[in-house]
C-alpha cells in the first residue's frame, strides 16, 4: 500500500509529523530534536492507526517511529492488561527499547513494563498486576505468563513486531504466532524488519491489513558512514593486535563466533592490559547487564561479544567493531558491523583475517559492495592506533567460477570426515 502520507518534506519535525507537544519536548530534554528517515515516514501512518512494515539500515531510528505512535494512541489500562505490546528477539534488546521509551510514556503518566527471561517472574508479575499501558517483552516470558493466567492480551489496540528477522533467525516465530493468536482482530501492527521477503513476507500476510511500506533507501546495505579495514594477523597476534587497536579510542566492540571465545578473548585482552569483559547468553542476566552498564559508562572500555548479541545491543558512540572471528554470513557481517557508525555518526570496522579466512572475507566484501584490500599488519605496527589515518587500496574481488565453488565444496567435505 501506497502511504497517503508519503508527499513530505524531509526537514520536517516532529511537531509537523503530528506528535504531540508533550511528547516532543520530552524529545526535546533528551537530546532529540530532528527526525531520522525512518521516522518521517512511518510516524504519521502509525499515528493515523494504519498497519506499518517498515525497513532501514540497523541504528535508523526504528523504535521511536513505532514508539511515539504506541504513546500517542495509547490509554490507561487495567490490572494485567496492557493496551499496547512489543515483542523483540532478545532480553538486551527488550531493556533498550524500554530505556528509550520510559522517558515518553512518563509524559502521558503512563507505565512501561518489561518481560524477559533470566530474572524473577514474581517482580514481573507484581508490575503487571499493578498496571501497565505499554510491555516490551520476549515471546517465551510472555507466553509463561499467559499460560499462567498472570497477563491478558485482550486489551491490546497497538503491536509492534521489532527485528522480525531476528526473531525468525532464533526460531522464535511459532512463539510470536501464538502470542499474535491471542490478540483480538482490529488491532494496528506494525513490524520492523532488516528484511521483509521470504518468512517476514508470510509473517506480513498474515497479520498486517493493507500495510503501509517504508524502505529508507541505502546504495547497498553497509552504512555510508562506516570505513573498514580487513586486517591479515597470525592466530597467535591477534589478542595483542585487538588490543593494539583498542587503545586509540574510547569503546570497542569486539565480536567472536562462539561463548567459550568470548570468555577467552576478554581474558586474553586483560592479560594485554586492557579493561575487557565478555557477554554471551550462558552468562547471568546480572552479570551481562553489569557488563554492558560498565561498557556504555566507559569503565570497560572493550566489550567481547558473540553473534547472538549483535542484534540486541544498542550502544552509542561504538567507536569501532572488531570482527575478531570473521562471520559465517553476510547478514551477520552487517549487523555486527551496525553497532557502530549509528544514527549518521561515523565509526570503524575492522576484521581481522587469518591465512584460510581469506577468500571467505572476500566473499563477504563482495556481497557488501566493498572493495578493500585485506593488509598484513602485526601488533606492532604503528598504523593500528590510527586506522582512520591509513587508507588501504581499492581492489576488485573475482568473482568466483563455478569450477572454484566445487573445488571449494569438495574440500569442504574433505574436512568433515
Amino acid at each position: 500500500m501506497q502511504s497517503p502520507l508519503a508527499e513530505r518534506v524531509d526537514t520536517a519535525s516532529f511537531t509537523d509529523l503530528g506528535v504531540s507537544d508533550d511528547l516532543v519536548a520530552a524529545l526535546n530534554q533528551t537530546g532529540i530534536t530532528d527526525p531520522f528517515p525512518i521516522q518521517l515516514m512511518a510516524i504519521p501512518d502509525g499515528l493515523a492507526g494504519l498497519d506499518v512494515c517498515g525497513k532501514a539500515q540497523t541504528g535508523s531510528g526504528k523504535t521511536l517511529a513505532f514508539g511515539l505512535p504506541l504513546i500517542e494512541r495509547a490509554r490507561p489500562a487495567r490490572p494485567r492488561r496492557p493496551v499496547a505490546l512489543v515483542l523483540v528477539p532478545s532480553r538486551e534488546l527488550c531493556v533498550q527499547v524500554a530505556r528509550e521509551l520510559t522517558p515518553l510514556a512518563k509524559a502521558r503518566n503512563y507505565r512501561l513494563g518489561t518481560v524477559y527471561g533470566g530474572v524473577s517472574m514474581g517482580r514481573q508479575i507484581k508490575e503487571l498486576q499493578s498496571g501497565i499501558e505499554i510491555l516490551v517483552a520476549t515471546p517465551g516470558r510472555l507466553i509463561d505468563l499467559m499460560d499462567r493466567k498472570e497477563i491478558s492480551l485482550q486489551d491490546v489496540t497497538s503491536v509492534v513486531i521489532d527485528e522480525a528477522d531476528q526473531m525468525a533467525d532464533m526460531g522464535f516465530l511459532p512463539q510470536v504466532r501464538m502470542v499474535m493468536s491471542d490478540i483480538e482482530r482490529g488491532h494496528q501492527t506494525m513490524l520492523f524488519s532488516a528484511t521483509l521477503d521470504g518468512v517476514i513476507a508470510s509473517l506480513i500476510n498474515s497479520y498486517l491489513t493493507n500495510p503501509v511500506r517504508h524502505e529508507v533507501e541505502t546504495e547497498g546495505e553497509v552504512v555510508d558512514t562506516q570505513e573498514h579495514r580487513f586486517i591479515a594477523v597470525h592466530q597467535l597476534d591477534k589478542p595483542k593486535v585487538a588490543a593494539a587497536i583498542s587503545e586509540g579510542v574510547d569503546r570497542t566492540l569486539v565480536f567472536v563466533r562462539t561463548k567459550r571465545g568470548a570468555d577467552r578473548v576478554a581474558d586474553q585482552l586483560q592479560r594485554e592490559g586492557v579493561r575487557a569483559a565478555a557477554i554471551h547468553g550462558d552468562l547471568r542476566q546480572q552479570v551481562r547487564e553489569r557488563a554492558l552498564a560498565d561498557f556504555m559508562k566507559g569503565t570497560v572500555p572493550v566489550l567481547v561479544a558473540t553473534n547472538v548479541m549483535s542484534r540486541g545491543l544498542h550502544v552509542d558512540d561504538v567507536d569501532i567493531v572488531v570482527h575478531y572471528d570473521p562471520p559465517d554470513d553476510y547478514k551477520s557481517f552487517i549487523h555486527r558491523s551496525g553497532r557502530t557508525a549509528r544514527a549518521g555518526e561515523k565509526g570503524m570496522v575492522v576484521t581481522l583475517v587469518l591465512w584460510d579466512q581469506v577468500e571467505d572475507v572476500q566473499r563477504l566484501q563482495r556481497a557488501s559492495g566493498l572493495h578493500t584490500e585485506i593488509t598484513k599488519m602485526f601488533s606492532n605496527d604503528p598504523r593500528l592506533a590510527d586506522l582512520a589515518a591509513f587508507e588501504p587500496e581499492a581492489v576488485e574481488f573475482k568473482k568466483p567460477s563455478m569450477a572454484d565453488l566445487s573445488r571449494r565444496a569438495g574440500g569442504r567435505r574433505r574436512r568433515r570426515r
